[in-house]
């Protein structure tokens, strides 16, 4: 279906994978590019949601979507990954590396964020560090080998405010208990940071080549967090509340687009006011 989207922000023609697609923003995600008119590679570790999601994606927009199984710790997944979109499509314009381990979302370790940083456990640490910045990093790799020889590409890696500013450590505080007991942990801090400086890596090293890569860095997104973290971070925001999950789709969909082809290398921040004080 023909997109209706402004030129600059029209996607027609054009390829995108999306890791953690079947997650809470890469759902809006990938409707925001089917919608502007791209064909979209759904991708997650859980297939048969992936699977759903495209489908479903599909059918609200009128676009064509791909529901794909990767595991982006595993070079050889994210390998199989890229060669199915390529079979498929044909090519690959668009990667948004969406997918991570966020402790506050993730029920697998969310129990896990009573460890103080004394006694966070190495194990925890490094499977952020596998997710979040090796699974980049892969992820990067493999679609870079497609982007290159195509001297065009857009990437947009997914950052957060704690890679930018300490963790408001606070908002993790339960009323009326003598000693706090839940934090963000570092891990997740570091390798957000890390994330952004790898963008700023990437633009430059693959700039001669066309291709460009922004960093997007979303801050609170509600999604049925406790009353007391929602009044928490509602009198620390200047906006004074969390973000719907569909507002960070105009800021994805313009560093993916042509609204942005002066822009590589930079950090757009969609935070409320968060890191304005």
């Amino acid at each position: 279906m023909p997109s209706q989207m402004p030129p600059l922000f029209d996607l027609t023609g054009r390829v995108a994978i999306v890791t953690g697609g079947a997650g809470l923003l890469g759902r809006e995600y990938t409707r925001t590019l089917l919608a502007a008119g791209a064909s979209v590679a759904v991708a997650d570790i859980d297939y048969d949601q992936a699977v759903a999601t495209a489908t479903t994606a599909a059918a609200e927009t009128g676009g064509v979507a791909l529901g794909v199984a990767v595991d982006i710790r595993s070079q050889e997944q994210i390998g199989r990954m890229v060669a199915a979109v390529c079979d498929r499509f044909g090519r690959i314009d668009i990667l948004v590396n969406n997918a991570a381990i966020d402790p506050k979302f993730d029920a697998a370790v969310a129990g896990q964020q009573a460890n103080t940083f004394e006694d966070y456990p190495l194990p925890l640490w490094q499977a952020s560090l596998d997710v979040n910045l090796s699974g980049t990093f892969l992820c990067c790799q493999a679609v870079g080998r497609v982007m290159v020889p195509q001297r065009s590409g857009a990437v947009v890696n997914i950052s957060s405010t704690y890679g930018l500013v300490a963790p408001d450590q606070r908002l993790y505080q339960r009323d009326g208990e003598a000693e706090q007991r839940l934090f963000k942990p570092a891990a997740y801090a570091a390798t957000k940071a890390a994330v952004a400086h790898l963008t700023r890596y990437l633009a430059v090293y693959w700039a001669p080549h066309g291709i460009r890569v922004n960093t997007l860095t979303p801050h609170g997104v509600f999604n049925s967090q406790d009353e007391q973290f929602v009044r928490r971070y509602a009198e620390r925001c200047p906006l004074g509340r969390m973000a719907r999950p569909d507002e960070m789709n105009g800021p994805l969909l313009f560093l993916v687009s042509d609204a942005s082809s002066y822009m590589t290398g930079s950090n757009l921040v969609v935070d409320g006011g968060w890191t304005a004080w």
